[in-house]
């Protein structure tokens, strides 16, 4: 991925998209490592993190990595997940961000030389090809290397620069960790933050 120091960034990562596709290749995002290494090569304005959350009455793992990314650097966007049922009347929950982070990188981008999106959702190909007749450069970091892939084929085409997730893991990445169903008895820390006695 092509970096330049002078380069108004702002990375854009679909929460989701981006746990899910980490998790399909056998690792975690460390996300004090992901923002120190743009940070360090870019002059990064902006790194927004987008996810859905259960109603605040309901105990939400997302919660505490919310909190620290919010604390540490991160815009946090999020909103409610929306449950309803199908035509099958089974239970069912909505949670997608992609009208918000759209909106965003719209915004933004008049303001930036390069958008950094993490995420492999095909739904984004004309809001790149948009950013891009803004006058952006557009780096889309997913996943090639799961099967199926993990991002779409138009996505990918449309984006000047991809990057494979999986070549980033020694940069951004650490062994993932029990869940909380699975901890026990571990440091106590959340999942996403790196123990710094282990």
């Amino acid at each position: 991925m092509l970096l330049y120091e002078d380069e108004k960034t702002a990375i854009f990562i679909d929460g989701s998209n981006l746990y899910a596709t980490a998790r399909t290749l056998g690792f975690d995002i460390d996300y004090k490592k992901l923002l120190a290494h743009f940070r360090e090569r870019t002059r990064l304005i902006r790194a927004i993190y987008y996810t859905a959350l259960m109603d605040e009455a309901e105990y939400s793992p997302l919660r505490p990595l919310i909190d620290w990314l919010d604390y540490n650097g991160y815009m946090v966007v999020t909103k409610p997940v929306k449950e309803f049922t199908d035509s099958a009347g089974r239970r069912k929950l909505k949670g997608n961000m992609d009208i918000e982070l759209a909106v965003d990188m719209m915004r933004l981008a008049p303001k930036l030389d390069h958008v950094i999106l993490f995420s492999g959702d095909g739904d984004f190909r004309s809001l790149v090809e948009a950013v891009q007749e803004m006058g952006c450069r557009v780096t889309v970091i997913s996943s090639v290397e799961t099967r199926p892939a993990m991002i779409a084929d138009d996505l990918r085409r449309q984006a000047d620069d991809f990057v494979e997730l999986l070549d980033m893991k020694d940069i951004i990445g650490r062994p993932p960790r029990p869940r909380p169903q699975e901890d026990n008895g571990g440091s106590g820390l959340p999942s996403f933050i790196e123990d710094p006695d282990g």
